[in-house]
């Protein structure tokens, strides 16, 4: 299928380490086709780490997209009865977010838009980036993976010798999982071998 003119909702959470693989898929995106409005948690926008400032970061946004970023919960919450998205994307979604997520804590732009989107019964689909997803967050995981209406970009262990319990998602399978999701189906495999020698 194609994305043309699919809107589709991108949220990134606070995964700094991740940025870089992610926002070439936002850009993807938007190459095939696709309306992308941004969705940003409060740490993303003003959080700076050494893997950069969140003005720059914000501002590689803008370069990809002309459409607003979503930065409260009062202009995320439309995008369920009245500007309905016909996929929402978090990537990369940390455990804290996950953990909130399926648990139903909706706490910030990012996952009221992911809310609003199961509200209209569209898909949510989730680009993990987690430490403990083989421990704690195993169990949040495993929940919002048993849940309608919610996919997974093929996600396996980036660091097992130095960091047992953590989990990636293959980000470049973004733009495949979003169409797949949109068919109602989940691309596979799930889990992968992201891990490199």
């Amino acid at each position: 299928m194609s994305l043309k003119g699919k809107h589709i909702g991108f949220g990134l959470t606070g995964s700094h380490c991740t940025y870089s693989e992610v926002l070439p898929q936002m850009k993807r995106l938007v190459e095939l086709g696709a309306k992308v409005t941004p969705f940003a948690t409060y740490t993303v926008e003003s959080t700076d780490t050494k893997f950069g400032d969140s003005d720059d970061w914000l501002e590689q946004i803008a370069s990809i997209t002309s459409e607003p970023l979503v930065n409260s919960i009062v202009k995320a919450e439309p995008f369920g009865p009245t500007t309905p998205l016909d996929c929402m994307v978090i990537a990369p979604l940390t455990g804290n977010s996950a953990s909130k997520f399926a648990n139903a804590l909706t706490d910030n732009p990012v996952l009221m838009g992911a809310k609003a989107t199961l509200r209209n019964g569209n898909p949510v689909v989730l680009g993990i980036s987690t430490n403990d997803a083989l421990g704690l967050n195993g169990v949040n995981i495993m929940k919002l993976m048993a849940a309608k209406h919610i996919y997974f970009i093929p996600f396996g262990q980036d660091a097992p010798d130095k960091k047992p319990t953590s989990m990636v998602a293959r980000m470049d399978a973004l733009p495949d999982t979003v169409e797949a999701a949109i068919l109602g189906r989940q691309l596979q495999p799930v889990i992968i071998e992201k891990y490199r020698d």
